[in-house]
């Protein structure tokens, strides 16, 4: 649309509000406009009187002088973000850094906010620029008009719509909204085109401000420019990798900034603890979170209350990916029978619970070190009289910072020395004595019993390790129970699952490849279970989440949809996979690749399931139809329960 013909027709509050909301930078503006109250809404302000005031709503815009050298837009009263991201841009209006940007960007270290890549991208290159900090880049001029077209020739709005539900709930156009804002929230136009991939490969660009598939249809594709990297899922892991020392500095300051509770707070709400208690580590919220580890947590409690003992849980109140040191901040939350009842810093936790101290059977069960220091948590059990417990393997954060034993996340590494080239070229290599070190504190103050979900875990972590354990047992986390009968099936297209959620750690790359390279092959149905759909993939979604009011709701769905292969190909060595049973208890078959612990162990018994050599072998097998062979319609399907553990009271009866 032409600059004259969008002044004749002045855009809505609406318009406004959802065009601005996406440059909007709201720590920005708190952080420079400290007069605002803490009650008040940042946005809000500036759409209502900010801009009229001259004050910048991003670190790379100045009102102000947007508004002083385009008296166009001045006499027009038009908010000048709205105006430059919607004209101005396009015609090549220039616009200059807010006064506060230089200092604003060397606070946070030109850290990425969270938001959108894209946006990211563009705002980086446009300050950068106009502060003179980078070489100018080249620019690229596209018309309003020639921009749109462009987009429109090769958008996908089914894909979109489907990739993006809060877009459909919405009702707007999908076309409408990528144009707006979708694409500086890296949305995907069609699943052959990578927003992101295209602004990290051309950053002039993003430093034009450029819708990046725009460029792409009017100019990238005929310089030879490529829609998206086709370097493997592993150079997208590896170039996200966040350094471990930044992540633990962000965990510090996010610690840092919890306000506490007063320890006389959480006296009052021990007061009535029951003299039987059980206490557990680990490193989140199970009632917030939903995963492996957290039903094991949930289901523990759950037994041990059931025998009368109270349930009390400790986790750090802020996340963290590693284990803590001496020094660094770690206020735990706690929970009472699944009850939160507030943040308290790790002494005042100890000091109450000897206050209160419990004088019946007591007990504790560690499920994860991260988050916690060692001697804070052996402070806490010897306060109440309580040294003899359990320690669980669900990981191998007792190895290294690395917890799942992936190399720069995308390989498995087998823990090698510490002093191996291996641990040199990795990201977690330097991090790796501060767990070892950490756990040998724990394990040296305490007599613990190291629990493994599996044989091959804990043969592999007694391998590897010297850590001084009182014991080392198996302790499954479920297992199958034959229900005594066995059905057949018709001959049908072979219906291959993922079950879970799309991460790269649970092998969803390899199966998206499988789905893509087969889509249109009649033999194949795929279909994904889990929490969050991936709508550039074509496999059925189905909405299933196993939790603890619903333990058996993935089961159930592979019994319904009469699935027939199960893909378990993660990238990291599994302690147990509750998957690859649930995927067994409902009729189908696993397969997996050699490295994928449990999993590979479980699958390799008769009737279970396929271990193939490698990833060119599991493409061979269905590109040549030999996995058809797995179909219900070619075995009896025998029907089973799935039984789960008693996890740490089965521990805790034998000691006492």
């Amino acid at each position: 649309m032409a600059a004259s013909a969008r002044a004749a027709s002045r855009p809505t509050d609406e318009d406004v509000q959802r065009v601005t909301s996406v440059a909007f930078d709201t720590a920005f503006y708190r952080a420079t406009h400290d007069d605002l109250p803490p009650d008040m809404d940042p946005f809000w302000h500036y759409r209502r009187q900010g801009w009229r005031e001259g004050r910048d709503p991003a670190p790379w815009f100045s009102a102000q002088a947007y508004l002083d050298a385009n008296a166009d837009v001045k006499r027009r009263r038009m908010d000048p973000l709205f105006h430059y991201l919607t004209e101005g841009r396009f015609e090549g209006r220039d616009v200059a850094p807010s006064r506060y940007a230089r200092a604003y960007y060397e606070s946070i270290a030109w850290a990425p906010q969270p938001w959108g890549y894209a946006r990211f991208a563009v705002v980086r290159a446009q300050t950068a620029q106009a502060l003179g900090v980078t070489d100018s880049l080249r620019s690229v001029a596209i018309s309003k008009a020639e921009s749109d077209a462009a987009v429109a020739s090769g958008f996908e709005p089914a894909f979109y719509l489907a990739a993006n539900p809060d877009v459909a709930a919405s009702g707007m156009d999908p076309l409408a909204h990528f144009l707006a804002t979708g694409w500086l929230e890296d949305r995907d136009p069609n699943p052959a085109f990578s927003v992101r991939d295209y602004l990290e490969a051309n950053p002039d660009v993003a430093a034009a401000g450029l819708n990046p598939f725009a460029h792409y249809q009017v100019a990238g594709r005929a310089e030879g420019r490529a829609a998206r990297h086709d370097l493997g899922f592993e150079f997208d892991v590896i170039a996200r990798l966040r350094p471990v020392g930044d992540r633990i500095a962000a965990s510090v300051a996010a610690s840092g900034a919890l306000t506490l509770d007063p320890a006389e707070v959480l006296a009052t709400r021990l007061a009535t603890l029951k003299p039987d208690l059980h206490i557990t580590f680990s490193h989140d919220n199970y009632t917030q979170s939903a995963g492996g580890l957290q039903f094991c947590v949930r289901h523990e409690g759950d037994l041990f209350i059931r025998m009368g003992r109270d349930h009390l849980h400790l986790f750090p109140a802020s996340p963290w990916s590693t284990v803590r040191v001496e020094g660094e901040t770690g206020p735990l939350g706690v929970l009472l029978n699944g009850r939160h009842l507030g943040v308290y810093d790790p002494e005042s936790v100890r000091d109450v619970l000897a206050l209160v101290r419990p004088a019946g059977r007591l007990s504790f069960a560690i499920h994860s070190l991260l988050g916690h220091a060692s001697d804070a948590t052996a402070d806490i059990l010897e306060a109440v009289g309580l040294s003899k417990g359990t320690f669980w393997l669900h990981d191998f954060a007792s190895l290294c910072a690395g917890f799942h034993l992936q190399r720069n996340d995308v390989v498995d590494c087998a823990a090698p020395s510490p002093e191996s080239a291996a641990c040199g070229v990795c990201t977690y290599g330097a991090f790796r004595s501060r767990h070892t070190e950490a756990h040998q504190r724990l394990f040296e103050r305490l007599s613990l019993t190291v629990a493994a979900p599996s044989q091959i875990t804990l043969d592999f972590w007694l391998d590897r390790t010297g850590l001084p354990a009182h014991a080392a047992v198996v302790v499954p986390l479920a297992r199958l129970v034959s229900q005594g009968r066995a059905t057949s099936a018709t001959e049908r297209p072979l219906r291959i699952a993922f079950l879970g959620m799309p991460s790269s750690l649970k092998g969803w790359p390899i199966f998206r490849e499988l789905a893509l390279s087969l889509a249109k092959d009649p033999r194949y149905e795929f279909l994904h279970l889990g929490g969050r759909p991936d709508p550039g993939v074509p496999a059925t979604f189905h909405a299933v989440m196993a939790t603890t009011e619903r333990p058996r709701a993935m089961l159930e769905a592979i019994e319904t949809l009469k699935v027939d292969v199960a893909v378990i190909w993660p990238l990291c060595r599994e302690t147990f996979s509750f998957t690859a049973y649930e995927a067994v208890a409902g009729g189908a078959m696993v397969v997996t690749g050699p490295d994928s612990g449990n999993v590979a162990a479980f699958a390799a018994v008769r009737g279970r399931g396929r271990v193939l050599a490698d990833v060119a072998a599991l493409m061979d097998a269905f590109q040549t139809g030999a996995i058809c062979a797995l179909a219900r319609s070619k075995r009896i399907v025998r029907h089973y329960e799935l039984v789960y553990g008693d996890m740490s009271r089965s521990l805790v009866d034998q000691r006492s």
